[in-house]
């Protein structure tokens, strides 16, 4: 899997950056072309307005898996891996993802008719569990008794959880922290005993 450097990505990094540092609200769609260094027919080839930027949240959490993906082949077990892609993702998440912006795009997906980004299992984020969860049983670090696609959906809800709550919360404590407690907890029971 390698990382790709598209048009579309280099504007959404673009995009969610100048959120975080400026604000949804003061940020225009003439600092994210700026930003990204493309021109503004790139921008509305890709999104008719600063708004679906929104459902864009999703390829950011892809690029990261991307980004990590070469250490995550160098961990030995795919329950460790998992662990890892969780505490990764969530510290990128702490660290540059405001608590507004994340529950914006939780609201959004609520209410979006059609596809829903979260839900694409052809990501990367998808791709990757998959393939580290079907690894993990061939190797019976993971219950094979379980689907892959079953792990991988009950994974994914684990994280999605923990991220509402941490939005709710007002981001009250520290998100990759406590995720890093939770989640070998949360996931014992697809170990392989």
């Amino acid at each position: 899997m390698k990382k790709s450097n598209t048009t579309k990505s280099k504007i959404v990094s673009a995009a969610w950056k100048l959120f975080y540092e400026q604000g949804y609200e003061d940020t225009t769609v003439d600092e994210i072309i700026a930003e990204s260094k493309t021109s503004k027919g790139s921008f509305y080839h890709y999104f008719k307005s600063k708004d679906e930027l929104m459902g864009s949240l999703s390829y950011l959490f892809d690029e990261k898996y991307e980004e990590i993906y070469p250490e995550v082949k160098k961990i030995k077990n795919s329950f460790d891996k998992l662990i890892f892609m969780n505490s990764e993702l969530f510290g990128m998440i702490e660290d540059s993802i405001s608590i507004d912006l994340l529950g914006r795009l939780y609201s959004s997906q609520l209410v979006t008719k059609g596809e829903k980004m979260l839900l694409d299992y052809t990501r990367m984020y998808y791709k990757l569990l998959r393939e580290v969860v079907s690894e993990g049983q061939k190797n019976g670090e993971i219950r094979s008794d379980l689907s892959t696609n079953d792990i991988v959906k009950t994974y994914a809800l684990l994280e999605r959880g923990l991220l509402y709550d941490w939005c709710i919360c007002n981001g009250d404590y520290p998100l990759k922290d406590y995720a890093g407690k939770l989640m070998p907890e949360l996931l014992a029971y697809i170990k392989v005993k």
